[in-house]
C-alpha cells in the first residue's frame, strides 16, 4: 500500500488502523479497542490495555535473543570517550537502578525529576522510572535554579535524579549547586536525591537527603517491570507557556509506544539493529521520543552525543560520528546545519569521512530554510527530509513517509500529514481556507496516539491553550497553507505573521529570501511596531565565515532581494548584520524577545536562552536602526 491508501485507511477506520499498529508492541493485557472518546474533546488511546514501557524498550529484545545487540552508543567529544552498552547490559543496569529506587519507596504513579547531561545514565534513569510505573519529568540539564524549582513545585517529585555536572565546550556546568539552589527556593521537597558523580566534578552530598548513584544500588534486588494501564502517564515534559508558567505536557504510555514504534519503520525507514542518531538532548521532546523510546522500542541502536555541531573540535564532528558508528539516519535541527555551513561553507570537511552508511537526513525543530536544505543535499548526497511536529504531539504531524513510499520532496514543505492527523488551514472564524491561502494550522480532533491527552493537573489550561479557539480542533499555534497536492507549508508561528498596512505577511517567507544571499549564514525577521503601517519587518543577518562583502553592501543587496521576490508590499528596509542570534538551548531563535527589545518593551529573560549576552548585542544592533531604548 502507498501513502495515500494508508492515510485514508487510518482516517476511515482509526480503530482498526491503530489496533493493527498496536500489535508491534508487547501487551500484558491487550486493549479492547484503540480510541476512548467518552470524555470528548478529551480523548485517550488504548486506555484499558496493560503494558510496561521499559519492557518494550529493553527486556523484550533480550528475551528475543538480541541481548548482544548494541542499544546505546555514548559519544562524547567533550570528554574524549566513546562507550557502547548492549541491550543485555542495559537491562541489568536499569533493573538495578529501578530496584534501588523501589527500595527507597518509589512506586507506580510517583513523579521523579531527572536533571542530567547527555550521558547514558540519563536514559537509564528514564527507563528505570518506566520500569516501576513512576512518571518521569526530565528537565534540561543546566536549567537555572528558578526554572527547576518551578517544575519541582508543579509535579512534586518523590525523588530527583541528577548528575554532579554537565560539560560544555571550555567549561564545566555545576549541576549540583543549581539543584541545591532550586531546592532552597521550591516549596516542595523530594524525599531524596540520587547524584551521579562524574569524574570532571565530584559534588558535595547533603547528609540524609542525597545518595550516590552507585552506592545506593549496592546489594539491592533488581526490580521487575510493573504493568501499567495504557492511559498511565509515562512522563511530564514542560514546555514554555505564554504566561511564564511552563505547561506540563503529559504522555500516556500505550499510545506513545504504539505511535513511536510505528514511526521508526514507516516514517524514518529504519530496521531493527540499524543505527539511528537524533542529535538533540534528552531534555527536549526529540530526546524523549527519538533518543530514548522510539529507537529502543523498535530495537535499533541509539546514539547519545555529548558535543556540539561545531567547536568539538570542528565543523566535521557530525561526519565523524556518522562514519565511526555507521549511522543510517540522522535527525537534527536545521540550526545545527546552519552552524556547520557557516564554519565550513564549502563543505571541505565532509570529504574527510566515509559517509556511505548515511541514507537520510531528517530536519525538525524550526523551519528548514531552502538554502540549508540544498547545502545539505549537495554535501551529503542523500535525501534531506524536513518534517514538522511539536512537544505536544510527541511525533511528526507532517513528514515524508520514507518507509511507506518516498514522496517527491518540495523544498520548503515538510510534505504531508501523517496517518491520524487531519490537518486543516482555518481563518480567524474557524472556516477552512482554500489551497494556497495562509491561515491558522489546526488538526481535527481526535489527535492520533502518542499526542498529549492533557496538561499535568491543568485540564482547564489545556482546553484554553489548545481546544477553545477552534472548537473540534487542536490549535497548533502555527500559521501556514496547504497546496493543491496536499503538501503543508509552515510559514511562521501565528504571532510571526505580521500585518504591514493591512497585508498579512510571513516573516518565514522573508527569511527564506534573505537566506538565499550567498554571504548570509543565518537570519531572522521580526515584526516591529510602526505608527504608520502598524508593523514593519526587521531583518538580522549573520554572515558566513570568510565573507568578504562589506556588511552595509550585504544589507543593501538583501533589501533589494526581498523587494524583488516578495514585492514592495513587504516594506522591507530595516536590516542589520549581527555576529549571532539569541537562541534557546535547543536552537530555536527567540524572536518574541527580539521584538520586545526592538519595541523598547520590558521583557523576562527566557529560561531556555543559550547565552544571555547576545540580547545586549541585539539591543545595540537595533539602536543603529533607530529602535529600542
Amino acid at each position: 500500500m502507498g501513502y495515500a491508501a494508508i492515510y485514508e485507511a487510518a482516517k476511515a477506520d482509526p480503530d482498526a488502523f491503530w489496533m493493527g499498529a498496536a500489535e508491534g508492541i508487547d501487551w500484558v493485557k491487550p486493549p479492547s479497542r484503540a480510541l476512548f472518546a467518552e470524555n470528548a474533546p478529551l480523548y485517550e488511546w488504548f486506555a484499558d490495555g496493560m503494558l510496561n514501557g521499559c519492557w518494550n524498550a529493553v527486556d523484550r529484545h533480550v528475551e528475543a535473543g538480541h541481548g548482544g545487540r548494541v542499544a546505546i552508543i555514548h559519544d562524547s567529544p567533550l570528554t574524549g570517550t566513546t562507550h557502547k552498552i548492549t541491550y543485555a547490559e542495559l537491562r541489568d543496569r536499569v533493573a538495578s537502578l529501578a530496584g534501588a529506587l523501589k527500595a527507597k519507596g518509589v512506586e507506580k504513579g510517583d513523579r521523579v525529576i531527572i536533571y542530567m547531561p547527555m550521558v547514558p545514565e540519563a536514559l537509564e534513569a528514564m527507563l528505570a522510572c518506566a520500569r516501576l510505573g513512576a512518571i518521569h519529568s526530565v528537565v534540561f540539564g543546566g536549567f537555572a535554579a528558578n526554572e527547576l524549582a518551578v517544575r519541582i513545585d508543579d509535579c512534586r517529585p518523590k525523588c530527583i535524579i541528577a548528575a554532579s555536572c554537565g560539560i560544555e565546550p571550555g567549561r564545566v556546568v555545576h549541576y549540583k549547586p543549581l539543584l541545591d539552589g532550586a531546592l532552597e527556593i521550591a516549596e516542595h521537597s523530594p524525599e531524596f536525591c540520587v547524584i551521579f558523580q562524574r569524574e570532571q566534578e565530584v559534588a558535595q552530598l547533603e547528609d540524609g537527603r542525597d545518595v550516590d548513584w552507585h552506592a545506593f544500588q549496592y546489594g539491592v534486588k533488581p526490580a521487575d517491570c510493573v504493568p501499567v494501564e495504557g492511559n498511565h502517564p509515562a512522563y511530564i515534559l514542560y514546555t514554555s507557556g505564554t504566561t511564564g508558567q511552563p505547561k506540563g505536557v503529559v504522555r500516556h504510555t500505550g499510545g506513545h509506544l504504539v505511535a513511536l514504534n510505528w514511526s521508526m519503520r514507516n516514517l524514518y525507514d529504519m530496521n531493527p539493529g540499524e543505527v539511528f542518531w537524533a542529535a538533540s538532548d534528552v531534555g527536549w521532546v526529540v530526546g524523549h521520543s527519538y533518543i530514548c523510546y522510539a529507537p529502543l522500542t523498535f530495537g535499533c541502536t541509539t546514539i547519545v552525543f555529548e558535543g556540539k555541531p561545531v567547536g568539538t573540535p570542528d565543523a566535521g564532528t557530525f561526519w565523524r560520528v556518522i562514519s565511526d558508528h555507521g549511522v543510517k539516519c540522522l535527525f537534527t535541527a536545521p540550526t545545527a546545519f546552519r552552524a556547520i555551513k557557516r564554519d565550513d561553507p564549502g563543505g571541505a570537511l565532509v570529504g574527510d569521512y566515509d559517509l556511505s552508511c548515511l541514507e537520510t537526513l531528517f530536519l525538525a525543530g524550526e523551519r528548514a530554510d531552502p538554502d540549508t536544505i540544498e547545502w545539505a543535499q549537495n554535501q551529503l548526497g542523500v535525501p534531506v527530509i524536513d518534517h514538522w511536529w511539536q512537544t505536544e504531539t510527541g511525533w511528526a504531524i507532517a513528514g515524508n513517509p520514507l518507509g511507506i513510499e518516498k514522496l517527491p520532496v518540495k523544498i520548503g514543505s515538510p510534505s504531508v500529514a501523517m496517518p491520524g492527523y487531519d490537518v486543516q488551514i482555518l481563518d480567524e472564524g474557524g472556516h477552512p481556507m482554500k489551497p494556497g491561502e495562509l491561515g491558522a494550522i489546526a488538526v481535527k480532533l481526535p489527535l492520533p496516539p502518542g499526542t498529549l491527552p492533557t496538561l499535568w493537573e491543568a485540564e482547564d489550561r489545556f482546553r484554553k491553550s489548545y481546544l477553545s479557539h477552534f472548537p473540534g480542533y487542536y490549535e497548533t499555534g502555527d500559521a501556514g497553507m496547504i497546496d493543491e497536492d496536499g503538501y503543508l507549508y509552515i510559514m511562521a508561528r501565528t504571532d510571526d505573521v505580521i500585518n504591514v498596512a493591512g497585508h498579512r505577511l510571513s516573516t518565514g517567507g522573508m527569511e527564506e529570501v534573505l537566506a538565499s544571499h550567498r554571504d548570509v549564514a543565518e537570519c531572522a525577521v521580526i515584526g516591529v511596531s510602526d505608527p504608520l503601517k502598524g508593523q514593519l519587518p526587521m531583518g538580522f543577518l549573520c554572515l558566513n565565515k570568510g565573507a568578504e562583502t562589506p556588511p552595509e553592501q550585504v544589507v543593501a543587496e538583501c533589501v533589494k532581494l526581498v523587494r524583488d521576490r516578495i514585492g514592495p508590499v513587504a516594506a522591507f528596509k530595516l536590516a542589520v548584520v549581527v555576529d549571532r542570534l539569541p537562541k534557546t538551548r535547543s536552537g530555536k531563535i527567540l524572536r518574541g524577545t527580539m521584538v520586545k527589545i526592538a519595541d523598547g518593551e520590558d521583557f523576562k529573560m527566557p529560561a531556555t536562552i543559550d547565552d544571555p549576552a547576545i540580547l545586549d548585542e541585539i539591543a545595540t544592533a537595533v539602536r543603529t536602526l533607530g529602535y529600542g531604548r
